[in-house]
């Protein structure tokens, strides 16, 4: 936790077909966003991709 909140670098994100890209939530592990994006393929359609991608963490 920081004082601007909690940490949650771990990004889900939407791909279609197209090459669109959609961010779905942000998730405080790698596990959990991953947990999140198989959880989402299992049911999506054929067409959507779904990935993990940490967000880079601001200079201090």
């Amino acid at each position: 936790m920081s004082d601007s909140g909690p940490v949650l670098p771990w990004l889900v994100i939407r791909q279609d077909d197209n090459g669109n890209r959609y961010r779905v939530g942000r998730y405080a592990t790698e596990d959990e966003a991953q947990k999140i994006a198989d959880s989402l393929h299992a049911r999506g359609r054929h067409e959507q991709l779904y990935v993990v991608e940490r967000i880079s963490q601001p200079a201090l």
